[in-house]
């Protein structure tokens, strides 16, 4: 039969052993020490008590915690890498990469992509130096993540890299579910901040990339990246910086396809993001990185002819959009301060399946249209599906592919001039109108829709109004 003594032992034993590994569970990232002292202090206290009830301790060893035996968390400041920021930790920070890419794999992700198991390597909430990329290893892996910390380059760092570079060593897929979350990236101006190359299913979370001069982040070739509440800016600023005009670099490059952008701001680039792929997607980006007036750009979508790119609840802050040969390009409930405007330009001068719908703009009252068009290279000449209306501008130019009018004339011809309000200059593709006569039915008929103006002549002198809706865009429908 179990003794009280014994029974009060083991009671005592299995307290303090869960209120150490709790503990030690609420504070995961300090250093071990602290854990294995704990774990000799419980020992220490169950040595002494059975001692005194005339059993013989029992020796252990503590050499290695149990629980610790198989952590994926790897922790930089144990790998000899200084928080401080004052000594180069490159190769610390290696060799903790290198280490959590060998952890126990779990199985595969995406075909030839090993899980690591949520392996980490944590930076403890320090700064380190680094005098070259950060890269991960060459054998494929997944389900990772850095977090926690801030890097800065070393005044030799090259000015052609990344800080932290996902860079594989063929065109397949090597790295999937890579997450970089909680970090402070700073360039010192000697390259960029983040560079993800063929990757899959990135994940860019709560980071703050300062000080580039390349990219602030480079996507290319990858697939099914998200960057979002981030903070991309060359200069350290709030707006209104006399440097300014001297902002060069990109926030957010972008070369691939279906990636995501999401709740973002970029604070100063000479472009804001930067678009050469299809099928991708910004929601909820803040762009005051370049005035326009200074030849900056919030977002240039490169990508002509095949642009099917959506821009939905963003704000730019006099710097505006540029789309070249836009065909599939959605730009709605965003808001442009400033004299921000969309410009569309013309390479070969297509513009297909194009809505920029239910935005708000705001500008000094100078005439700046709220849409424009750059057809230096060549004028546009395939415009269907494209339709600009429902918008709402002050102190600037409303421009629609949609317009209506009215006109009163005591007479047989009625004239309304559409040239100032429709965006493509003499294109009408549909009129409708309605002759209100005041005391007769008069036969008339719609003489000429030439220069944006529509003119209707009547067959006797009359007293009436004209009513007239044109529309610059067509729907091809098949019956």
């Amino acid at each position: 039969m179990v003794s009280k003594n014994t029974m009060l032992a083991k009671l005592i034993l299995a307290f303090l052993y869960v209120n150490t590994v709790l503990d030690y569970g609420e504070s995961s990232y300090s250093a071990l020490s602290d854990y294995h002292r704990k774990i000799r202090w419980m020992a220490s206290i169950k040595a002494s008590f059975i001692s005194r009830n005339g059993a013989p301790p029992t020796p252990h060893s503590f050499s290695t915690a149990p629980v610790l035996a198989s952590s994926r968390v790897h922790h930089a400041i144990e790998y000899g890498a200084d928080p401080t920021g004052k000594l180069d930790s490159t190769n610390a920070l290696e060799q903790a990469i290198s280490d959590a890419f060998r952890s126990p794999v779990e199985g595969q992700l995406i075909q030839g992509v090993a899980d690591l198991g949520g392996a980490q390597l944590h930076l403890n909430g320090g700064t380190y130096k680094i005098s070259r990329p950060l890269c991960l290893p060459k054998t494929s892996g997944g389900n990772f993540m850095i977090l926690g910390g801030s890097l800065t380059a070393s005044p030799d760092f090259p000015t052609d890299r990344h800080l932290i570079e996902l860079l594989p060593s063929s065109d397949s897929y090597l790295y999937e579910d890579i997450t970089l979350k909680d970090l402070m990236i700073d360039s010192n101006f000697r390259g960029g901040g983040i560079a993800i190359v063929n990757s899959l299913r990135t994940v860019i979370d709560n980071c703050y990339i300062s000080h580039f001069i390349t990219n602030g982040i480079l996507i290319q070739g990858s697939h099914e990246t998200f960057v979002k509440n981030t903070f991309i800016g060359q200069h350290i600023n709030i707006g209104g910086d006399h440097r300014e005009k001297d902002f060069s670099g990109v926030g957010i490059l972008i070369k691939g396809n279906d990636n995501v952008v999401t709740d973002v701001v970029v604070f100063s680039a000479s472009i804001g993001i930067m678009i050469q792929g299809q099928a991708n997607m910004l929601t909820g980006v803040h762009c005051y990185n370049k005035a326009t007036r200074w030849g900056g750009t919030g977002i240039y979508i490169q990508a002509p002819g095949f642009t099917q790119t959506r821009i939905a609840n963003s704000y730019f802050d006099f710097t505006g959009i540029i789309a070249e040969d836009p065909v599939q390009l959605h730009v709605t409930g965003s808001f442009f301060l400033g004299n921000a405007f969309i410009l569309l330009k013309s390479i070969v001068g297509v513009a297909f399946g194009v809505n920029i719908v239910d935005n708000m703009f705001s500008g000094d009252y100078t005439g700046v249209p709220i849409v424009q068009l750059d057809q230096s290279n060549s004028p546009f000449t395939t415009i269907e599906q494209v339709i600009v209306d429902r918008n709402n501008a002050r102190g600037m130019e409303l421009k629609s592919t949609v317009a209506r009018r009215s006109v009163w004339s005591n007479g047989t011809t009625w004239t309304v001039d559409f040239s100032q309000a429709l965006l493509f200059p003499n294109l009408i593709k549909h009129v409708q109108y309605t002759l209100q006569a005041e005391a007769s039915f008069p036969s008339h008929i719609l003489r000429n829709i030439s220069g944006n103006r529509v003119t209707v002549e009547s067959l006797w002198p009359i007293s009436a109004t004209l009513h007239v809706t044109v529309d610059q865009s067509t729907v091809a429908y098949t019956l």
